[in-house]
C-alpha cells in the first residue's frame, strides 16, 4: 500500500459516539482497538472520563470486543485500560503496524475482524491500514494536545484537504 492510501482512513466521524456499530458489525468486525489521547478522552489523561466509560460500555454491550493501543510508554495507559476494564497494548510503535498486530494476536483477532480507531492520521490511520484493518478516524476529542501532537495537525489538515474527508 503507498502512504498516501495508508493516510486515508475508511471513514471519518465526529466521535467514538458517532461510530454505527451496526454497519461495523455487518461488515464482520468483532474487534475495536482504539486510541486514548483525544480519541476516548483528553489528552495526557491520566484518568478515563465519563465519555470513555459510556463509549466502552456501549462497545461492550453491542459485543464487541475492546483493546486499548497506546504509543505511550509508560503505565499510564496501562491505568487507563485496567480502569476501563479493556486490554491494553503499550508503547505501540504507531504508525508502525507492529502494535495493532500485536493487539489482534491478544484479542485472537483477524484483519477483517479488526477495526481502528483513533484521531490522528499520522499514528492511529496509518498504523491500522498499514496492518490491513478496516480504519476510523474520529474528531480530536477536545484542543489541548501535547506540543508534538500540535505541530502534525496543520499537515493533517493539508493531507485531510487533498484526501477530501
Amino acid at each position: 500500500m503507498n502512504i498516501f492510501k495508508a493516510m486515508k482512513p475508511d471513514r471519518v466521524e465526529d466521535s467514538v459516539k458517532s461510530v454505527d456499530l451496526n454497519d461495523l458489525r455487518a461488515r464482520g468486525i468483532t474487534t475495536i482497538l482504539l486510541d486514548f489521547d483525544n480519541t476516548l478522552g483528553p489528552d495526557h489523561a491520566a484518568e478515563p472520563v465519563d465519555f470513555s466509560y459510556e463509549c466502552v460500555d456501549n462497545m461492550r454491550r453491542e459485543g464487541f470486543a475492546l483493546c486499548l493501543v497506546s504509543n505511550a510508554k509508560s503505565g499510564r495507559s496501562a491505568n487507563i485500560a485496567k480502569m476501563l476494564d479493556i486490554p491494553c497494548i503499550t508503547y505501540a510503535h504507531k504508525p508502525n503496524p507492529s502494535g495493532v498486530r500485536r493487539a489482534m494476536e491478544l484479542m485472537k483477532s483477524t484483519i477483517s475482524e479488526t477495526c481502528m480507531i483513533g484521531d490522528q492520521i499520522f499514528t492511529d490511520v496509518i498504523a491500522g491500514r498499514l496492518a490491513g484493518c478496516y480504519t476510523i478516524m474520529v474528531e480530536r476529542y477536545g484542543k489541548k494536545e501535547i506540543w508534538y501532537v500540535a505541530l502534525k495537525r496543520p499537515f493533517e489538515r493539508i493531507v485531510r484537504f487533498f484526501g477530501r474527508f
